[in-house]
């Protein structure tokens, strides 16, 4: 069975102020996802399923999915509040989502088979969807031996300011120890330094490889993910900003010895639009891969 590619695209209307704030990055008006998907069908993805929020289905299915729903199968899954374990309920002035977990929760009716995981508005490049493609195709969907892309840190940085990324231990078999979530990383040089809340520096080579929100799981994820979202809710439930994300999740089945997380090297650049001044060199990095030949100027042309 071919993988499903799920896009996590719940956040898109609140942070773009609605989806025709998505800015075009491609010659032909092509946004971040459409890359996205592209790579994903001729990697050998069968099926896409967006989780979105209701409210902008109607405009996510008109403006989105219609440029490429002739070329791949579509679905769509909901995130809404009160999508919630037996024996919880919404706290009074609750508006934020409850976070990736709970919206990999959301569409468990709607996925079949081994599956990956990404943002909607990160481009990971070719390769990091082929190596994804291949693990997921030799998985065995009765296991919980699952995955994330880890991407070299000097390909994730940007030139305008800090950025927060998980930083990857992986033992010599290559899966996955633990996750340094760093929140104040810099370019410097080749490498790169990140500054800690007391002020402390850690230096890194750049070489590390760091975690994007690009996973591979098969369908035993959602065996787990009941139990440590109610553990979660049960802990922060009625905080108004809390958010329980899926690295922390897979963390959590790592330590407990519930799952193995292999980390997939990728030799791709992670483009996204963290600060203002990055558009642009998106823009002009996927202009330069189009002249290689990696995409057609048109990704939808008939």
């Amino acid at each position: 069975m071919s993988p499903t590619l799920v896009v996590l695209a719940a956040g898109l209307g609140s942070r773009y102020g609605g989806l025709k704030q998505i800015d075009p990055m491609g010659p032909a008006g092509e946004t971040i996802l459409d890359y996205s998907v592209y790579d994903a069908v001729r990697a050998g993805f069968g099926r896409v399923v967006f989780i979105i929020r209701p409210d902008f289905e109607d405009a996510f299915r008109s403006g989105v999915a219609a440029r490429f729903s002739d070329r791949v199968e579509v679905d769509f899954s909901f995130q809404t509040l009160d999508r919630l374990p037996r024996g919880f309920s919404v706290p009074a002035g609750r508006e934020k989502p409850w976070g990736t977990t709970h919206a990999i929760l959301c569409a468990r009716e709607q996925i079949q088979g081994n599956f990956a995981v990404i943002n909607a508005d990160d481009f990971y490049g070719r390769d990091s969807y082929s190596v994804l493609s291949k693990y997921l195709r030799e998985a065995d969907p009765l296991s919980t031996d699952f995955a994330m892309v880890g991407f070299t840190l000097r390909n994730t940085l940007s030139d305008h300011g800090s950025v927060a990324r998980g930083v990857c231990v992986a033992d010599a078999e290559g899966f996955l120890t633990s996750i340094d979530e760093m929140t104040g990383i810099h370019r410097d040089g080749v490498g790169a330094r990140n500054t800690r809340e007391d002020g402390t520096v850690v230096r890194l080579t750049g070489d590390e490889p760091v975690s994007m929100n690009t996973w591979g799981f098969t369908p035993r994820l959602f065996d787990h993910l009941d139990r440590v979202f109610g553990d979660f809710l049960a802990v922060s439930g009625n905080e108004l900003a809390s958010e329980c994300f899926i690295p922390l999740t897979i963390g959590q089945l790592v330590d407990e010895r519930r799952a193995t997380c292999r980390v997939l090297r990728t030799d791709s650049s992670w483009f996204g639009v963290t600060y203002r001044e990055d558009k642009e060199l998106v823009q002009a990095s996927i202009a330069s891969l189009i002249t290689r030949g990696d995409y057609p100027a048109n990704l939808w042309a008939k």
